[in-house]
């Protein structure tokens, strides 16, 4: 059975934000503003977007 997967886009800048902030958002494999990753939807995953939240939109593919 195939993994669900996710798609996960960068529209707020990270500038002016915390390190470790933008540490997760580089190991979402988000590097600039409007890039998009599809990712599979694990608990890892999911965590690191929780954290930054507020920088990223997530929709399913």
């Amino acid at each position: 059975m195939a993994q669900k997967q996710i798609k996960v886009t960068l529209v707020r800048s990270v500038i002016g934000t915390r390190e470790d902030h933008r540490a997760t958002v580089r190991g979402l494999g988000l590097r600039r503003l409007n890039s998009s990753r599809v990712l599979n939807d694990t608990p890892e995953v999911r965590g690191m977007i929780r954290k930054v939240d507020y920088l990223v939109r997530v929709s399913e593919v």
